[in-house]
């Protein structure tokens, strides 16, 4: 299929994981495809992997005169900016209320939620709010919904993103601008192997079988893959969810049902 003939898109956090995949699958779909993150060295591994139109843009998000030179060398060289898929995100560092650094705290707020919100902007200002079209994916965590102990950082900044993406819907939907809000749970990547394996130091057992327990307690007793997570972010980006926006997708294997 060709869910994304002739379309640009700009992928943060495109050096592992979920954004990795979604580049490879945004390419295959046939959209041209910009890749962003601080890690240079893993964007051009993630570029490697791509057979079509590709641009490698090393970019702190949490600068913003970066986030301006992102959209600016997307536009230059394709001309414009038809998706972005606001998916670099920072967990921080586990740390009860009594024990948060004011570092922990802003440093996790300005990845998760001013980073995304500079991204937005500028897609919109310098592409999309002028050709009146474009489809905006952020990337949120059911920690923004249940919320989750020693993570007051990240669960705040993941649930205020959901309220970003309204407003910014409600902002942009009569320029023909579609913002949602993707809502992942546990993924098989390598960060949340990593987390498990640090929780299950702290209880002293075996990651194997914390994962195992993580898994049970979802609907489909399983963790989602990054495959299956991409999928969504597809379905969101392309002009087959021509009549969502402003709305929260939760694809987390069942672990938190919604509603």
């Amino acid at each position: 299929m060709a869910r994304l003939e002739g379309k640009v898109a700009i992928i943060t956090g495109a050096g592992q994981g979920v954004g990795r995949v979604m580049a490879q699958m945004f390419s295959a779909e046939g959209a041209e495809v910009v890749l962003a993150g601080r890690r240079e060295e893993a964007l051009e591994q993630t570029a490697s992997s791509i057979q079509g139109g590709v641009l490698v843009v090393p970019t702190d998000i949490t600068v913003e005169a970066e986030v301006v030179d992102l959209v600016a060398a997307t536009v230059q060289r394709f001309g414009r900016v038809d998706v972005l898929m606001n998916n670099a995100a920072q967990p921080g560092k586990d740390l009860w209320i009594w024990e948060q650094t004011l570092e922990n705290w802003n440093s996790t707020i300005a990845v998760d939620t001013t980073g995304a919100m500079l991204c937005m902007r500028e897609v919109i200002r310098q592409s999309m709010l002028e050709r009146r079209c474009g489809s905006i994916v952020n990337f949120s965590s059911t920690a923004g919904w249940t919320g989750m102990a020693r993570k007051t950082h990240y669960t705040t900044a993941k649930a205020a993103l959901r309220t970003l993406t309204k407003s910014v819907a409600l902002e942009v939907g009569p320029y023909g601008i579609r913002v949602n809000c993707l809502v992942p749970g546990g993924i098989s990547t390598e960060l949340w192997v990593n987390w498990v394996k640090r929780q299950a130091d702290e209880q002293g057992i075996d990651w194997e079988e914390l994962a195992e327990r993580r898994a049970q307690g979802t609907a489909l007793r399983r963790i989602s893959t990054p495959e299956e997570i991409a999928l969504v972010g597809l379905f969101l980006a392309s002009d087959e969810s021509s009549a969502i926006t402003g709305q929260s997708i939760t694809a987390d294997a069942g672990s938190y049902l919604v509603g």
